[in-house]
This record gives structure tokens, C-alpha cells and sequence, in this order.
């Protein structure tokens, strides 16, 4: 099966890496992947197709400067979030969506834009650590 690759996707002091759902035979390319951009915290928002204890072998668990995402072809669930995030900080729906898809085209389906669209900021990612980094409440 043929995959879109990873994208980056940074705004502000937020960094999201958008990607694919790897599988056992795939997950040694995948972690280094994910070091080569930085990710510290992996997200998954689908069924497992993977071990995870190899990815956190590889200190890929903590909170830090980017943020991998992946759902099984990251065209979907992955990029919601991300546009999620960019929305709780200050960010246009229409511009999240714009930006994601500039790197990730393809990215949300019309129930995912619709969902969107109606989304209201609940400001929970305003708040800043000693880092000024933006953070979950």
C-alpha cells in the first residue's frame, strides 16, 4: 500500500508531525522517522497495527517539541487533531485548514469540515509551561 508521506506541520511554538499508521515489519523505519523530525509524544487514533514497546524503547513517550500524530493513513483523524490544536490556539478553522492541507493534501473529509467549522475554541491550550510552550489543561 502506497502512503502519503510525513508531514510537518509547526504554528507558533507547536509542532505536529501528520503521518501514516506503521505495522510491525514497518515500525524500525517509522521510529527513525520520528527521531529525525524530533517527536517526543506519539498519538494514535486508531487500532493498533503495531507494538508499541520498540517506540518507547526509543524515549518516543515524553512530553517535548513535536507531536506525531497518526491514524491509519493520516488523512483523517490525525489531521482533526492537529487542526484541533490549532484552532484552541487562536487559529481560523478555515486557515487550519488551509495550512494542514497545504502539506497534506487530501487531509479531512466534509464530515471532518463540517465538524470544523462548528468547533469552538474551549481555550484549553492557552496556557503556557515555564517554556512558554503551549500545553493541554
Amino acid at each position: 500500500m502506497n502512503r502519503p508521506a510525513p508531514v510537518e506541520i509547526t504554528y507558533e511554538t507547536m509542532r505536529f508531525l501528520i503521518t501514516h499508521n506503521p505495522t510491525n515489519a514497518t515500525l524500525s523505519k517509522f521510529t527513525e522517522e520520528l527521531k529525525k523530525y524530533g517527536v517526543t509524544t506519539l498519538v494514535r487514533v486508531c487500532d493498533a497495527t503495531y507494538d508499541k514497546a520498540p517506540v518507547e524503547k526509543e524515549g518516543i513517550q515524553e512530553p517535548g517539541c513535536c507531536v506525531a500524530v497518526h491514524c491509519v493513513a493520516g488523512l483523517g483523524r490525525a489531521p482533526v487533531l492537529v487542526a484541533l490544536a490549532l484552532i484552541e490556539c487562536g487559529m481560523k478553522y478555515e486557515d487550519a485548514v488551509q495550512f494542514i492541507r497545504q502539506k497534506r493534501r487530501g487531509a479531512f473529509n466534509s464530515k471532518q469540515l463540517l465538524y470544523l467549522e462548528k468547533y469552538r475554541p474551549k481555550m484549553r491550550l492557552r496556557f503556557r509551561d515555564a517554556n512558554g510552550h503551549c500545553i493541554v489543561q
